[in-house]
Parts: C-alpha cells; structure tokens; sequence
C-alpha cells in the first residue's frame, strides 16, 4: 500500500494505519481467535458489516493482515495477523493494563491474550 502520512511523526504515521476506532478491536479478535467474517460481527462491540468490510480490507493493505479464500463457492475469506500485525500485540497489551488500572468498568483480558 502507497500510503500517505499526515508527517512523519512516529506517533502520528502509526494512527494514520490502526487510530479508527475499530481496527485494534479487530486486531484484539484476530489474536484470540477470530478469522472468520461472521465471527468479527459477532463481537460485544457490535460492528456493522460495511464498516468491518473496510477495516478488514484496510488492515490487509496496510500490511496489518492477510486474507485467504476457505471456501470457494460462495467465496468465503479468513484473516489473519501478518507479523506486522502481530508487533502490535505489546502495544494493545500496554493498553489492556493502562485501562484496567485507571478505568475501574474495564474487563480484564484473558491470560492467553496478556
């Protein structure tokens, strides 16, 4: 992907790829699990199919995720992480154990995630 930065601020280039508000969360699905289409939609946070469809094709032309055909007909895709996407896992954990400590309402993630 020919992508276009704001600057080349670190901080800035990297919220230009993951700063929506849905493509850590999808991020946070592939690492437990998730890979179907069916199953992003079925998250607690109730993402609606047009924008999961540009977030998953976002994700895989930033290099963040790749897709691969499991059934042919009628086609049906899976994605997962790609190892840039994966580097990002520290940085959602750190967000995970920021979160739990100053917002009391917060979940604490799964063992398997942290």
């Amino acid at each position: 992907m020919n992508q276009k930065f704001r600057s080349s601020c670190p901080i800035t280039t990297t919220l230009d790829i993951v700063g929506d508000k849905w493509t850590l969360v999808v991020l946070r699905d592939m690492v437990n699990g998730k890979s179907k289409f069916i199953e992003f939609l079925d998250s607690p946070e109730q993402i609606t199919t047009n924008i999961l469809t540009d977030r998953l094709s976002k994700m895989v032309g930033s290099g963040l995720a790749k897709k691969s055909i499991y059934n042919p007909r009628p086609k049906r895709y899976q994605y997962e992480l790609t190892a840039k996407g994966r580097d990002l896992l520290p940085v959602v954990q750190e967000m995970c154990k920021w979160a739990n400590k100053h917002l009391p309402d917060t979940w604490v993630p799964p063992a398997s995630f942290m």
